[in-house]
């Protein structure tokens, strides 16, 4: 069997950014807290724990008084950071320069839309730790829809400002597009913010490119990560003969056969080390 590993897969720029600050201050320092998963993969979190990294919720992060505190590249809403400042936290923020700036936009865009009336709208996941963070630049009043079954939640009637959530598919959002230009009042204005990540969104057809060219594909990835769903269901359009795997022990003697020719790849939170692991076992299947 012959093994490849797709040499675009893997953290995009914000989360090497973000793993980087982590690993950095612990060089240092025997603990780091850090508001939510650093990424959304089990094997990478666990690693960086056991170096001292830990994981918090909000609701912990309320108590905390005089701490280093890590803002992971999703972001967070206004209301994170006033509570560093009343309980003298010290934020160490990694978040993502790419959404940093969406955020901005939101609020701006949310500042003006509301002068005459209108919504700010979000295509993204409801209760994703971006989109949290984006709706929070809104104070909550962002309408968030994740596909054409939420456009009721819209007044069709009113001026819309579209966003998206960074990760979000281009085909998603330009379908959404329509769907609301169809729909609207002929009057309303709709101006349309194009926010999906390039980085992130160049990763679909590059993997339809990758899936063609292997007779089985392993695609790694965590269970809790958006992108790698919807990145595994490109794999699975391209390639029936894909399986989604979390770490080395999910594979399956069964799903190999003599002479294949084996693509691995993953969502932008797999770490290539688990993509190399996963490597090395493949190779030691006997088919």
């Amino acid at each position: 069997m012959q093994v490849k590993i797709d040499v675009n897969s893997g953290f995009c720029f914000g989360v090497v950014n973000a793993i980087q600050a982590a690993e950095d201050y612990l060089k240092n320092h025997d603990k780091l807290y850090c508001l939510g998963d650093i990424v959304h993969n089990n094997m990478e979190v666990n690693r960086l724990s056991k170096l001292g990294l830990v994981i918090i919720d909000h609701e912990q992060f309320q108590k905390l008084n005089n701490v280093d505190v890590l803002i992971r590249a999703h972001g967070e809403p206004p209301q994170t950071y006033r509570t560093a400042l009343d309980n003298k936290i010290n934020l160490l923020d990694a978040s993502c320069p790419v959404v940093l700036r969406l955020q901005n936009n939101i609020r701006k865009g949310h500042q003006e839309i509301n002068k005459v009336g209108g919504q700010v709208v979000i295509y993204g996941k409801q209760g994703h730790a971006e989109v949290v963070g984006l709706a929070g630049q809104t104070a909550e009043k962002a309408i968030v829809i994740s596909d054409e079954n939420d456009l009721s939640k819209i007044d069709l009637s009113k001026p819309i400002e579209l966003y998206s959530q960074t990760t979000k598919s281009i085909e998603g959002f330009n379908s959404l597009v329509k769907n609301i230009e169809n729909n609207k009042d002929s009057d309303t204005a709709f101006n349309i913010n194009d926010t999906i990540c390039r980085q992130v969104s160049h990763r679909a057809p590059q993997l339809r490119e990758f899936s063609t060219l292997h007779d089985i594909i392993i695609f790694v990835s965590g269970k809790k990560s958006s992108n790698g769903k919807y990145l595994h269901s490109i794999c699975k359009e391209t390639n029936n003969r894909t399986h989604f795997v979390s770490s080395p022990d999910e594979l399956e003697k069964k799903w190999f056969k003599k002479g294949d020719s084996i693509g691995i790849c993953g969502a932008t939170s797999t770490p290539r080390w688990l993509m190399d692991e996963t490597k090395i076992f493949i190779e030691k299947i006997q088919v």
